[in-house]
């Protein structure tokens, strides 16, 4: 069968570098960084004392006061960038057939917050079960995919995917695998993720994932640095609508560029360490290369998973090298987690996010915080450090990688007719 194409017409993002998707562009181009000390709890005991969290989100600009009370964060999240996307598109909500419209989200934890506040009150107390209510539908994963169909009454495909750190990304696969199969026109996805409390903050600092700069937050994520020693880790979502060429064409939409292939294998390694080799990694971007019909050559830009662990970052320049050949030396590569830090489920929605806007502006956002090359990291690929470089961007990758050994790539191409 023919498959159909499928664009980019809406954009939405709550970030560590800001509330819409300007103000986080504008930060991620100039080399801002998101991380700074822990605001939501006593973090006087726990080896790690910072984080990149979401300033000045009001959740009051998106729902009433009592709705609000009964979601949690990375639902609100969830939801608001959902908000900000459709509205972006420009989607005529009276006339869009909401039987061919879909949600397709992704999380890796989902209500971790609500978990740890739920249970925290039960220990607290006498042993009387005084559960919320509302705890269940607040804490499922799934229910932010639910909570944005609901508000937009979008009665076709809708779940979520989980597959920890490349959650999103393998939402964004599936949602352009369902648009060009023709089962759907119009699709909300992306993902969201709020875990910026004890008990996930002690649960990374008890696999020594996290760095421990807490001297200097502002420049502890430094992807591809000798002395890079964990990830820092944020908060916040992205979402963006995907939807079928001639859906958006006939309606005078805006098209950022076009989705062209996805990619998805497993490491089949470890539970939480990368192949040493890179064998995961290679796999998916050369799966995705091939869903795309491109060339390794046609790449000019990726947006690697780089989250600035000791193993992760060599892994997967040896597979870029890999992949890529001697063109790997003409990419330009970066890591914006170097400004965001880690967002988890929701990381893929943002990165691909950038790899959009990367396209359709013509620029590399840069990977900040580098000062000593690591030997072990090959000097000649262009990491752009530290400042963002114009070039012309055709054709972008982002890479997201998760715990368990799940690999999924997503690959953009600058929008022709």
């Amino acid at each position: 069968m023919r498959l159909r194409r499928v664009v980019v017409t809406g954009l939405g993002a709550i970030t560590p570098l800001g509330n819409s998707v300007p103000e986080f562009w504008q930060n991620i181009l100039t080399g801002v960084s998101g991380a700074g000390p822990i605001t939501q709890f006593d973090v006087s005991k726990f080896k790690t004392h910072f984080a990149c969290e979401v300033k000045g989100y009001d959740p009051l600009a998106y729902f009433e006061k009592k709705d609000a009370r009964k979601l949690d964060l990375f639902t609100q999240y969830a939801v608001s960038v959902a908000v900000q996307a459709v509205e972006d598109s420009k989607i005529d909500l009276t006339t869009i057939n909401k039987d061919r419209a879909g949600v397709i989200w992704g999380s890796g934890i989902g209500g971790a917050n609500t978990f740890f506040e739920e249970s925290n009150n039960y220990a607290k107390g006498d042993g009387t079960p005084r559960i919320n209510p509302f705890f269940i539908p607040k804490m499922i994963v799934d229910i932010a995919s639910g909570q944005i169909s609901i508000r937009y009454g979008f009665r076709g495909v809708n779940f979520t995917t989980v597959s920890a750190c490349a959650s999103s990304t393998n939402a964004l696969i599936d949602a352009f695998n369902y648009i060009r199969l023709n089962k759907v026109d119009y699709v909300i996805s992306g993902g969201s993720e709020s875990v910026i409390n004890p008990i996930c903050i002690g649960g990374f600092n008890a696999m020594h994932a996290l760095s421990e700069r807490n001297d200097s937050p502002h420049t502890a994520s430094r992807p591809f640095d000798l002395d890079r020693d964990g990830f820092v880790i944020g908060e916040g979502g992205g979402a963006i609508i995907l939807e079928e060429y001639e859906h958006a064409k006939k309606r005078g939409a805006k098209i950022y560029a076009e989705l062209v292939g996805g990619g998805m294998s497993a490491d089949a390694h470890h539970i939480t360490a990368p192949h040493p080799e890179g064998l995961g990694a290679i796999n998916v971007m050369k799966n995705a290369l091939e869903d795309a019909n491109l060339q390794a050559t046609d790449i000019d830009y990726i947006n690697v998973h780089g989250t600035s662990t000791p193993l992760g970052d060599i892994s997967e320049s040896k597979a870029i090298l890999s992949v890529f050949g001697e063109h790997a030396y003409k990419l330009n590569i970066s890591s914006t987690k170097s400004m965001t830090g880690h967002l988890l489920g929701a990381a893929g929605a943002i990165e691909a996010m950038v790899s959009i806007l990367s396209v359709v502006n013509d620029v590399v956002p840069p990977t900040i915080n580098h000062f000593t090359d690591d030997p072990q990291i090959d000097n000649r690929l262009n990491l752009t450090f530290n400042t963002a470089q114009k070039r012309n961007v055709n054709v972008a990758l982002s890479n997201t990688f998760g715990f368990g050994g799940h690999n999924a790539t997503v690959i953009f191409k600058k929008f022709k007719d």
